[in-house]
């Protein structure tokens, strides 16, 4: 599914199938779950993507070819995760610096270069993983993006014992989890007059959950923001205990207000996240069958990959939406 420029439907076009090259592995994809992300690609909030472009960055399928001179762990017939981060040069100070995540020749899967929805991709093989034996093809594919960014954006949080979270979508599930898993006090933020949504944390495990227009009966510790609002900023901070931290865990955010220097004295911090390291990926893929981390998901063929992103965009999904690619 190829997009020629932003503010297009993605077109399915028969492609020659791609060959490695040097240090990559040529990657038959099973399936490819959908993020937020691609609709900020598609509707041209994030800058300067690659154009024509193969969306998708939670990439998961089986190696069928080895590059020249490639370096790595992995065998023909393999299963392998792919995830948003697909190239760092190694050698500039933030690479140099364990700070990967931040390096200034970054390529990004399914943006900077070409993702997975589509039969085949080539991926540098430093940046794909092995995955975790016990989830099939679809449940582990949501755990690529929405589990490693939401991973990174609560080791933010340290060891923040209240822990609250506004949006309560893909990757916020999946975190509650851990958060729960690890004795954390989970306190949950959803549209108001979400009732729905604030029942089903409830019944995750959540200690309180109410509208982003509340307060909650305790001060937070901490919390992490998922959905791409900006005045839930000094919303947060305002239901944040001194010294508290606020992590912005997207990619894309609309303008965040002004705000009042009160709301953020007494040592509050505010923090985005960007992009994810491979650390990240090693610990995240480790832990989530210890929780166990459990997938919601909803799947579509490729050829559906459109009626998939708009049912994204307005929120008519019960669970991530997943693409499946037939052999």
């Amino acid at each position: 599914m190829v997009l020629d420029k932003p503010k297009q439907s993605l077109q399915l076009r028969d492609l020659p199938k791609p060959k490695p090259g040097r240090g990559q592995l040529l990657v038959r994809v099973a399936t490819c779950a959908v993020c937020r992300t691609d609709l900020h690609v598609v509707d041209g909030e994030l800058p300067d993507p690659k154009l024509p472009l193969i969306l998708g960055h939670q990439i998961v399928g089986r190696v069928q070819e080895i590059g020249e001179e490639t370096d790595s762990k992995f065998q023909i017939g393999d299963c392998v995760g792919i995830p948003w981060l697909g190239w760092t040069d190694g050698d500039c100070a933030y690479c140099r610096s364990g700070r990967e995540n931040l390096c200034d020749n970054a390529r990004f899967t399914g943006y900077t270069i070409n993702g997975g929805y589509a039969e085949f991709t080539v991926a540098d093989a430093r940046f794909c993983f092995p995955l975790p034996e016990r989830y099939n093809d679809v449940e582990v594919a949501p755990l690529l993006c929405a589990g490693l960014i939401g991973y990174r954006s609560y080791r933010k949080t340290g060891n923040a014992r209240r822990l609250g979270i506004y949006g309560f979508g893909n990757a916020a599930h999946l975190i509650a989890q851990v958060a729960l898993y690890e004795g954390r006090d989970l306190f949950v933020f959803t549209r108001p007059g979400d009732t729905k949504t604030q029942q089903n944390a409830k019944t995750l495990g959540a200690k309180w959950a109410g509208g982003s227009d509340e307060m909650p009966r305790e001060k937070l510790d901490a919390a992490i923001i998922f959905a791409s609002v900006g005045p839930l900023v000094p919303t947060a901070l305002r239901a944040l205990a001194k010294g508290g931290i606020v992590v912005c865990g997207g990619i894309h955010m609309s303008d965040i207000p002004s705000f009042p220097y009160a709301d953020l004295w007494e040592e509050r911090v505010i923090t985005s996240v960007a992009n994810l390291t491979r650390r990240d990926a090693d610990e995240f893929l480790e832990l989530a069958p210890r929780v166990p981390i459990k997938t919601k998901t909803e799947t579509f063929p490729l050829e559906e990959a459109n009626i998939a992103l708009e049912r994204f965009r307005a929120g008519e999904l019960k669970g991530t939406s997943v693409l499946t690619i037939a052999e």
